[in-house]
């Protein structure tokens, strides 16, 4: 069986001299793009044993707050609804504290360790919206009586 064309050192002469023993030169490569990394862990993200308890607490405590207000259960109707405001609000925080460690911030907030300062419109803007949803449980809990 003949060699083919490959096998043997039959080629143009301007090919032959253009290949170095190791390869060809560099001036014949293309330009390559410059490598990029990429992380192979996986992004860091709530699992669900971190958001069931948060989700669960803040059912009950969603409901113990809006059932004594909903449907006046006498004289311990406003007791029951400030525990459940208090279990939501736990819950809310707890929920708050999971995200921040896994590195998720509040809109409009920097990225912590980022080094940059928050952005006091912001911060009043969450304070007011805080100040007006407490108000506003406070003042129902209060009617109840």
């Amino acid at each position: 069986m003949e060699a083919g064309p490959r096998d043997t050192e039959q080629g143009t002469p301007g090919e032959a001299a253009r290949l170095s023993p190791d390869g060809p030169d560099a001036q014949d490569t293309p330009e390559v793009a410059p490598e990029v990394e990429v992380e192979l862990r996986p992004q860091r993200r709530l699992r669900i044993w971190q958001l069931a308890p948060i989700v669960v607490l803040a059912a009950v405590g969603s409901l113990m707050f809006a059932f004594p207000l909903a449907f006046e259960f006498g004289d311990g109707g406003p007791v029951v609804a400030m525990l459940g405001l208090l279990i939501s609000c736990c819950a809310a925080g707890w929920g708050m504290m999971a995200a921040r460690r896994v590195g998720y911030t509040w809109p409009g907030l920097p990225a912590r360790g980022s080094g940059e300062r928050p952005d006091w419109r912001v911060l009043g803007l969450y304070a007011v919206a805080c100040c007006v949803i407490v108000a506003l449980a406070v003042g129902r809990v209060a009617r109840l009586r």
